[in-house]
């Protein structure tokens, strides 16, 4: 038998940063951003609740987790998000107060910005040519 005969990871369901203050982050992640809210339970062994955000469509959520001393907030936490104009969401966030490095444009390479949260965690932004539907 091989090690692909059995049991195998199948998909990402959701991506874990960690946070400070759930409800806060919660009004950033939906309102500023836009997310949908997907899951909210209590986690009273965690001290706070399981929260799912994501992009309404998207298969693979975030999940707000309270931060803790062995996972602290404000992290590169490596996720990319998608937008069909970079640029156009760059001025909105930054306009709205978000924290957020210069667009990055090079040849060959989608428009891209890094942003933080209220936390501090960074995530970045990437102009997608499925969204714009350049090739």
């Amino acid at each position: 038998m091989s090690e692909h005969d059995g049991p195998r990871v199948t998909g990402v369901h959701t991506v874990g940063v960690p946070v400070t203050d759930q409800d806060r982050a919660v009004g950033f992640y939906t309102g500023t951003l836009g997310m949908e809210k997907r899951a909210d339970a209590p986690l009273p062994g965690f001290g706070g609740r399981w929260i799912e955000v994501a992009p309404r469509g998207a298969a693979v959520t975030i999940a707000l987790v309270p931060a803790r001393e062995s996972v602290p907030a404000g992290v590169e936490t490596g996720i990319r998000l998608t937008t069909a104009d970079a640029g156009a969401l760059h001025a909105v966030l930054t306009g709205g107060g978000v924290d957020a490095g210069e667009v990055l444009r090079w040849d060959g390479v989608p428009a891209m910005f890094e942003f933080r949260d209220p936390d501090g965690n960074t995530l970045e932004i990437v102009e997608t040519a499925a969204e714009t539907g350049r090739i």
